[in-house]
């Protein structure tokens, strides 16, 4: 569906950790390699990943694009990058589905409202969704800004932050 691909992105990790993020699709970069993201979000994303290391947020365990699972709503580029159609998104969602089931992830962490409002079947602002704890197929579920909003918009730096502490405070409650 949608327009022209090169290459459907359907996820890349284990989720070894029991830590899926879950975004809105691939873009340009994602497309060209086959892997979800990769260009300068997943760059940001990679770097809130390893904060998470350094800061030493989850002791014992080392998260990186091995042992997390990352995946998006869509498994193919929409053209320009815009937000994926509910006809897209349909068609995806029983392989986002499958996956889930088979990774049984403990924490799943939405990123940006496509993702948040596709998993939590709800509409809402990202603000109002975030820094509470919901549920999805026996596993918890957080949402943050996207890593792109973060680097449209760095004030979001902060909030994410605050996210990933929730995430990491949750991991552990279990």
């Amino acid at each position: 569906l949608g327009g022209l691909r090169t290459n459907a992105v359907p996820g890349v990790g284990t989720a070894l950790s029991g830590i899926v993020f879950v975004g809105e699709g691939p873009g340009a970069d994602e497309d060209r390699l086959g892997e979800p993201f990769v260009g300068r979000a997943g760059q940001l994303l990679d770097r809130i990943i390893e904060a998470i290391n350094s800061r030493r947020l989850l002791p014992g365990l080392t998260l990186d694009r091995t042992t997390v699972y990352i995946a998006n709503i869509v498994k193919c580029r929409p053209p320009e990058n815009r937000v994926p159609l509910p006809v897209e998104v349909e068609a995806c969602t029983p392989y986002l589905k499958r996956q889930l089931a088979v990774l049984k992830p403990r924490i799943i962490c939405c990123l940006g409202k496509t993702a948040a409002e596709h998993l939590l079947g709800a509409k809402g602002s990202l603000g109002g969704m975030r820094g509470k704890v919901y549920r999805y197929a026996g596993a918890k579920l957080i949402v943050t800004y996207h890593p792109a909003a973060c680097l449209r918009t760095p004030s979001y730096k902060q909030p994410v932050w605050e996210d990933m502490q929730l995430l990491a405070r949750e991991y552990q409650a279990d």
